[in-house]
């Protein structure tokens, strides 16, 4: 991986990672996801 992709990657992993824990958990539990999810979530936009 070149370092201008790890970085948008990382970009986008902090970027899930906030507007996902921004959301009330009743609005996580509405899609089906806990705020324990949400790191493992984001973790899959950076690979």
């Amino acid at each position: 991986m070149n370092p201008i992709r790890i970085a948008k990657s990382w970009i986008n992993y902090r970027r899930t990672v906030a507007e996902l824990g921004n959301l009330s958990n009743h609005a996580l539990s509405d899609i089906g996801i806990t705020r324990f999810d949400i790191r493992n979530i984001a973790s899959r936009s950076f690979r």
